[in-house]
């Protein structure tokens, strides 16, 4: 795309290449949201609609009566939020509870804690009650100990989400696991947190684009950013190929797609990193009783390069992992080999269940390993959300709720927590920055084999 500054190469990208996920499967044939043709003036631009722009979009029109203008280089949900597993639980930060404490605080901890069980609690309500049918499964999900150095640990673990998120998260055994319902090699126990549940990504994604729209937010399609700024008046100006949208107000929700120079203020704050998903033909009920696998309920493991998964449905089976540098063909293909032998290993019994859909996409992390939802640099009526590190299905809507508050003039009653107003310090040599992840690759790799 003309004159953006990404950091993986153009097929990463290809808004006109489909990412040949199941989610895209399993949503119905719908007329696609027309690009804009010509400028526009609007209140308030919102840039990505993925879940934080949709979010955002969603609850600026019906909370605040506004009518944002939403544009995307693609489709809404083509990014991130039409690429993940479904996962809908505690995350958004990648930096452990011990970290938070030292710079943040204690109080801090609970407070982030708090704010993902209400982003939890929002997207459950906007998937019972708030007409967005997405296939919601099982409450609770699992962490699996890799190890048994892992499995020791989680008491600790357990004790800590008791004390600082004040949830009962019991400790399983290897055996209780498979009484719960999910066996596989290489499991020594587990921790069940009741928050989570699972859900198709792609449907609730083209939900909240539906409830947005419904709700008064305009939204385009095929419509890139070709470049933002503000302008000498203090009003924000977007680049579209066919023309200048003037915004009194502006939100950048690109997250892991996003581009350096689109503002320049992004420059280096950001890393996406690429995930892969398989997912397998449906599985027969002696197959799932064979595995002892017949839970809904979502699961991951303690490795860093953590491997997650869930039976869906229709009984299929979808497997998650992290892994190459990059997205070309011939990594890809790398990834789909790599993907099946590590299935296959933790699930013997399924090796003849055969992969049927693999997919790539792009996570988002920051430098301090938080999420961040706050002003884009010295600009003072333009904000950004990012930096969910997986755990963007909650963390990304509740982001979305914040960012439309934020533009409104009315934050919302939930106190933000400190370690999300902390501003993204830019990776060092920061164009080079995804080049650094094979040996970060390889160092985590060891440490989770130890």
């Amino acid at each position: 795309m003309p004159n953006l500054r990404r950091i993986y190469n153009a097929h990463a990208y290809d808004t006109d290449a489909p990412a040949g996920s199941y989610w895209d499967a399993t949503l119905p044939a719908a007329p696609a949201y027309p690009a804009l043709d010509g400028g526009r003036r609007t209140g308030v631009a919102i840039v990505g609609a993925g879940y934080t722009g949709l979010s955002a979009a969603l609850h600026l029109a019906r909370d605040h009566g506004e009518a944002p203008l939403v544009i995307d280089a693609a489709q809404p949900g083509w990014g991130a939020s039409g690429r993940n597993a479904g996962f809908c639980g505690f995350g958004g930060a990648k930096l452990g509870d011990a970290e938070i404490i030292r710079r943040f605080g204690e109080q801090d901890l609970r407070s982030f804690y708090s704010a993902q069980k209400e982003a939890v609690a929002l997207v459950r309500g906007l998937t019972s009650t708030g007409g967005i049918a997405a296939e919601a499964q099982a409450e609770g999900e699992y962490c699996l100990a890799h190890s048994a150095q892992a499995a020791r640990a989680l008491p600790e673990l357990a004790a800590g989400l008791s004390r600082y998120a004040g949830v009962d998260c019991p400790v399983l055994t290897a055996q209780e696991m498979r009484q719960e319902g999910l066996h596989g090699d290489g499991f020594h126990g587990g921790l069940l947190l009741p928050e989570g549940f699972g859900l198709n990504p792609g449907k609730y994604a083209a939900g909240l684009a539906r409830q947005a729209q419904q709700a008064g937010a305009v939204i385009h399609g095929g419509t890139p950013a070709l470049s933002v700024h503000e302008d000498p008046g203090g009003s924000y100006a977007i680049e579209t190929p066919t023309g200048r949208i003037q915004a009194d107000r502006l939100i950048v929700a690109s997250n892991g797609y996003s581009s350096d120079n689109l503002p320049g203020w992004l420059r280096g704050r950001y890393l996406p990193v690429v995930s892969h998903i398989m997912v397998t033909r449906p599985l027969t009920d002696a197959e799932k009783q064979a595995q002892g696998w017949t839970t809904r309920r979502i699961a991951y493991d303690t490795r860093n390069l953590l491997h997650y998964f869930r039976l869906l449905p229709d009984n299929r089976v979808l497997f998650g992992m992290r892994g190459t540098s990059n997205i070309t063909p011939g990594s890809v293909q790398q990834m789909r080999r790599r993907i099946r032998r590590d299935f296959e290993a933790m699930f013997p019994v399924l090796a003849q269940a055969e992969t049927e859909y693999h997919w790539s996409g792009l996570v988002c992390l920051t430098r301090g390993l938080t999420p961040y939802a706050g002003r884009i640099g010295e600009w003072d009526r333009a904000w950004t959300g990012l930096g969910y590190h997986g755990g963007g299905v909650a963390m990304a809507t509740y982001t979305g709720r914040l960012l439309a508050g934020l533009a409104a003039g009315r934050p919302y009653d939930s106190p933000l927590p400190g370690l999300m107003q902390a501003v993204p310090r830019p990776f060092p040599l920061s164009r080079l920055r995804r080049h650094c992840l094979p040996a970060a690759y390889a160092f985590y790799g060891i440490k989770d084999r130890l």
